[in-house]
């Protein structure tokens, strides 16, 4: 059996905290293996081993048949080892193409030529059906076109295997279809591909073999096609877990949020990417903004929660105008927001777990006296947090939240928001990047808010998601609300046409 990679008894520790215990991993040439586990599980890790990134304290990695030390990730590239991080690694101010060909640049007489490396990745980018602007900033471009710019930035060296890291959190559901179809064609050109993902249905889309980590530790490695997503699932989380999402009738009271004629232009041109929008959000419902990213669902959020200014338009919280609030004021007033963006939005990664948590409350009287922070108090507050959400990481409360898996830094956002007790949650991608545990337990949190007469605004790219948990649908084209609908009355597939523009709602006519 040819196997172009083993990784034997592989043992990584961090301080007293064992994140990878005797692991075993075997890739065969020409196949799509996945790696499946829950949040903090010590998939990113043996990856990171793999691609030099840390040293493990135990094992051996073999590659093609010979023993390798893989000391940097230069090594590993040398090695036609690729990697598309969970975390980007991205040069806010390069653009696209200077961050596709950053490390493999031609250089001729001292001077960079970007003539023929553009060629290229051009040439990839149409093949593979990878849309970018070569010329746009890297900070001026969504999350899901860095995925795009990562991935180029891969296949630019010309790598042999290649490792997505959860390359699909932050891709719209026909990217993700696009993608899939891209995995497919560089296996079949003899590339071998390591797929870390938590969505079961695409490991059995694109997936040949699974192995499963669980606390650092190999459960089992198993053929995709003769096994269900209910025995995979149980494998990772070690007991049974609901796919189904228990809805009792939504009890709807008054308005809560209150979204009036709002309009934002674009930052760097006249165009309106939230153009006179106006919605309600009730309570006891959970209203769901659906769209095709980019498509000025982001805008809107940022615009409610004060992150960018409003050009036109109100917006109103329990009746009151918080259009011109501050972002504390609009929180005190019951105002939590899950971002899209946990990095850029919802953390400070080099602050600890304990620090963060209180990021939103550090001023009230229980965590601070004559303006000195009651330390005891935000570590006991931390560790009920990390207790009631399942927040796992290497040091608990004071563990540098940088260090943190994705998943569990998500579960700390979510944890911190919730606890507030919020009048309305802008809840934005919350699931983004968590296993099927953990999506199954912010699912029911989220209904507990509607059920306990609380509002909540989703924001949300997965279809199934929108369909199952929200009791009424916005869907957002080009800056513009074109419909509302009941999830219990259409298909995802006439979903897909709102979002995708080709239909709109009676009463939602194209604006001049």
């Amino acid at each position: 059996m040819e196997y172009v990679i083993e990784m034997n008894h592989i043992t990584k520790i961090f301080g007293k905290f064992k994140a990878l215990d005797d692991v075993t991993f075997k890739v065969k040439k020409g196949e799509v293996h996945a790696l499946l586990g829950e949040n903090g599980a010590g998939k990113s890790t043996l990856m990171s081993v793999l691609f030099g990134l840390y040293q493990a304290e135990k094992g051996e990695i073999i590659i093609n048949g010979k023993a390798e030390q893989i000391s940097n990730p230069n090594d590993a590239n040398n090695l036609n080892i690729g990697m598309v991080h969970q975390h980007f690694k991205l040069v806010h101010n390069f653009t696209v193409l200077e961050s596709i060909i950053l490390g493999r640049e031609t250089v001729k007489a001292g001077i960079l030529r970007k003539d023929d490396a553009r060629k290229k990745v051009m040439d990839l980018s149409n093949k593979y059906k990878l849309k970018i602007d070569p010329d746009a900033y890297i900070s001026d471009i969504t999350v899901g076109m860095q995925q795009r710019v990562e991935i180029l930035k891969m296949l630019y060296c010309d790598n042999d295997i290649l490792i997505f890291d959860e390359p699909t959190a932050v891709l719209t559901p026909q990217e993700i279809e696009e993608l899939m179809k891209v995995m497919k064609e560089l296996v079949k050109e003899g590339k071998s591909i390591i797929f870390i993902s938590h969505k079961l249905n695409e490991i059995k889309e694109v997936a040949d073999r699974c192995t499963v980590l669980r606390k650092g530790r190999h459960i089992g490695t198993v053929d995709v096609s003769t096994t269900s997503k209910e025995q995979m699932s149980e494998m990772m989380v070690g007991r049974k877990v609901s796919f189904n999402i228990e809805k009792i009738d939504a009890k709807v009271g008054e308005a809560v949020l209150e979204v009036r004629n709002l309009t934002i232009k674009a930052r760097n041109s006249k165009k309106n990417m939230v153009n006179d929008v106006t919605f309600d959000v009730n309570r006891g419902e959970i209203v769901c903004i659906a769209g095709i990213d980019g498509n000025g669902q982001s805008e809107l959020v940022y615009g409610i929660t004060g992150l960018i200014p409003i050009n036109e338009g109100k917006v109103f919280l329990n009746g009151r105008d918080v259009t011109r609030e501050s972002i504390r004021r609009k929180c005190i007033y019951g105002m939590a927001h899950i971002p899209e963006d946990r990095h850029k939005h919802g953390l400070i990664l080099d602050f600890d777990l304990q620090q963060n948590a209180v990021m939103q409350t550090y001023y009230e009287p229980r965590f601070q006296k004559f303006g000195l922070i009651k330390f005891n108090s935000v570590r006991e507050y931390a560790r009920k947090l990390i207790k009631q959400y399942d927040i796992r990481s290497p040091k608990d409360e004071d563990s540098v939240v940088r260090n943190m898996s994705g998943g569990n830094q998500q579960k700390l956002i979510i944890a911190r928001e919730l606890d507030r007790d919020p009048e309305i949650v802008l809840a934005v991608q919350p699931t983004r990047g968590l296993d099927v545990g953990a999506t199954e337990y912010i699912h029911k949190q989220l209904m507990a808010q509607r059920n306990e007469g609380k509002a909540v605004l989703l924001i949300s790219l997965e279809l199934d998601e929108v369909m199952n948990v929200s009791d009424r649908i916005l869907v957002i084209y080009e800056g513009e609300i074109v419909g509302e609908l009941n999830p219990k009355e259409i298909t995802v597939s006439e979903l897909g046409l709102y979002m995708a523009g080709s239909k709109r709602g009676e009463g939602y006519g194209k604006k001049a």
